[in-house]
């Protein structure tokens, strides 16, 4: 461990085709210019066929060299058919070959109350935040192995797929999801040295966190009142730090390392006496803190009572 942190040379993006989903906006976008910027070819996948063309001018504007390939594609990646298309139209601009590094930033929460959920609204929150991500990586997997790429996959998680909080019922399963499928695929794809990492980024202050907002009910925005975030640049820049320690499980913040290490199971250190100080922080606080949730929750009984009447 200590001779890979010390001399194994830094994952460098510069002339590696990098293909980023939910690229159009937020953190997928911040990434695709960070790796412009770092001298990758970048291929961004989006629904939204304006927000690409915005999104694909701001990567010309980062371009380092005349050779380099910048190209925007318009998917919508929660079926399978279309995953494997967008990855192939991203492929057939670099002679046909699957890309080096593929980042699934695609995902969308829409938070609200379980009680309010139907079975359509659960299932596309699974559509949302789980199977967007899932498809395309088994697209890029089957493409890799076939080729012989020795690449990396690399996930979006959040916070909240270490641990939730009233509001998330929709979302947190999906990135908990997440993470179950990366730790299966990172013992996995060392059969064929494919490399694999996951992010669980805090708040992100992108247009999609704006509408998130807008939808959370009142307890959840009072529990959540204190935290801060990063913006989507600080974000992509920590997670590509991440990929260069060649950390599997990448966090944000001292929070993050705190849920992290507090519930690690058998994923790698990132350090391993940093890990052992976060884990004892987190034996500590955890609990205090999850004291002073649940009492916001309860304090707030009469009024959801009220408003469910309303609503059910």
């Amino acid at each position: 461990m200590v001779f890979n942190r010390l001399f194994k040379s830094k994952w460098n993006p510069k002339g590696k085709h990098c293909y980023v989903t939910g690229g159009s906006a937020g953190l997928g976008l911040a990434l695709a210019i960070e790796l412009t910027k770092r001298g990758a070819h970048v291929s961004i996948v989006a629904r939204n066929q304006e927000k690409l063309d915005n999104a694909l001018k701001d990567m010309e504007k980062a371009r380092q060299y005349p050779e380099q390939i910048l190209n925007a594609y318009s998917f919508s990646l929660t079926e399978s058919a279309a995953s494997d298309a967008a990855l192939q139209a991203a492929s057939e601009a670099h002679d046909g070959k699957c890309p080096d590094a593929v980042f699934l930033c695609a995902g969308t929460a829409r938070p609200g109350f379980f009680a309010e959920q139907d079975e359509g609204s659960l299932r596309r929150g699974m559509d949302d935040a789980y199977w967007v991500q899932a498809l395309s990586a088994l697209a890029a997997v089957k493409r890799m192995i076939k080729e012989g790429v020795q690449g990396k996959i690399v996930f979006v998680s959040s916070l909240l797929g270490y641990m939730s909080i009233v509001g998330y019922s929709s979302y947190s399963p999906a990135k908990s999801a997440l993470r179950g499928l990366a730790e299966t695929l990172r013992s996995e794809l060392l059969l064929y040295s494919i490399s694999v990492h996951i992010f669980f980024p805090g708040t992100i202050y992108s247009p999609g966190y704006v509408e998130e907002n807008k939808l959370k009910p009142k307890i959840t925005l009072k529990i959540e009142e204190g935290d801060t975030g990063l913006t989507p640049e600080q974000s992509a820049k920590t997670l590509l730090r991440g990929i260069e320690s060649n950390n599997f499980h990448i966090v944000s913040d001292i929070l993050g390392n705190i849920f992290r290490s507090s519930t690690r199971g058998s994923t790698p250190n990132n350090n391993v006496f940093l890990d052992t100080f976060y884990a004892f922080i987190g034996w500590v606080a955890l609990p205090i803190w999850r004291q002073g949730v649940d009492s916001t929750v309860v304090r707030h009984q009469q009024e959801h009572s009220h408003y469910l009447a309303s609503k059910l």
